[in-house]
C-alpha cells in the first residue's frame, strides 16, 4: 500500500500542508489505496513533505508524486481535457503553487499572532530553555524563503494585493462551474482547493483570509471540495 507522509491535521484543516493536501486529494481522485503517516522533512528524499513510499520507492514533491502515480497505475487526473486545457491547468497550478501559496505562508508564519497560535506550538514539547531559539530559527528560515521567492520583499499590503490578483484570476477561471474545468474535478482542482482552504481556515486571522472570503464562488468551491474529499471534516468556512 502507498504510504503518504505529511504533517497531519491542524489549524482547522484536515492537513496542515497544502502540498500534502494536494497529493492526498489526488490519491483520492485516482481511487488508490493509501495510508497516511506523520513525516518529517528530514526523512524526505528532497527535505520536504509530501513524500510517499510506494513498495519501497520513495518519491518526494507533489508534482513528481502525481507523475509517478499516473505512470505506474495508469491513471489520468486530467482525463477529458484537451491539449489547451491541460496547458491552462498547468499554468493555473504554477500560479497557485509558486505565487499565491506564498502569500498564505506569509500570513501563517510572519504575522506574529498567527505564528504564535499555530507553527510555534510545534515546539511546545522542546525543552523550555530551547523553545525561543528554535522558534526564531524556523521563522527566520521561512522569512528567508519568502524573500528568496520575492513575496517577502514586499510590504504587507502589497502582499495582500498580489494575493487578490491570483484570487481574481482563479474566480474568473472558475466562473459558474462547479470545478475549474467543468462538472468533475481534475488534477489542478486539488491544489486550488488546498491553497484556498489554507487561506480560508478560521483558525488564522489575516488580511489574506478576509480577501479570500470576499470571493463567494471561491468560498463555495472550497466547501464543495471539502465535502467531496474530506466529508468527515467539520469545515468552518461554509
Amino acid at each position: 500500500m502507498i504510504v503518504l507522509y505529511g504533517g497531519g491535521a491542524g489549524f482547522g484543516l484536515p492537513e496542515v500542508s497544502p502540498y500534502v493536501t494536494k497529493t492526498e486529494v489526488q490519491l483520492k481522485m485516482a481511487g488508490l489505496a493509501y495510508r497516511k503517516e506523520f513525516g518529517s522533512p528530514k526523512d524526505s528524499p528532497k527535505g520536504q513533505v509530501p513524500f510517499i513510499d510506494d513498495a519501497g520507492e520513495r518519491i518526494a514533491d507533489s508534482t513528481f508524486i502525481r507523475a509517478h502515480l499516473e505512470r505506474k497505475y495508469g491513471v489520468d487526473l486530467d482525463a477529458g481535457l484537451g491539449a489547451l486545457e491541460r496547458a491552462q491547468a498547468w499554468a493555473i497550478e504554477r500560479m497557485l503553487e509558486n505565487h499565491y501559496a506564498w502569500t498564505n505562508t506569509h500570513a501563517r508564519w510572519i504575522i506574529p499572532a498567527n505564528f504564535e497560535k499555530g507553527p510555534a506550538r510545534w515546539f511546545d514539547a522542546a525543552p523550555a530553555a530551547d523553545r525561543a531559539k528554535l522558534k526564531a530559527e524556523i521563522q527566520a528560515g521561512i522569512a528567508a524563503n519568502l524573500r528568496a521567492v520575492g513575496i517577502g520583499r514586499h510590504a504587507d499590503d502589497e502582499i495582500v494585493a498580489l494575493a487578490a490578483r491570483s484570487l481574481e484570476a482563479l474566480a474568473a477561471l472558475l466562473g459558474a462551474k462547479p470545478f475549474l474545468f467543468g462538472d468533475e474535478p481534475v488534477g489542478v482542482d486539488a491544489i486550488a482547493f488546498a491553497t484556498l482552504a489554507a487561506a480560508l481556515t478560521p483558525f488564522f486571522e489575516s488580511p489574506q483570509r478576509r480577501k479570500a472570503e470576499s470571493f463567494p464562488t471561491l468560498v463555495a468551491y472550497a466547501a464543495r471540495m471539502m465535502r467531496r474529499y474530506y466529508p468527515e471534516h467539520a469545515w468552518g468556512s461554509g
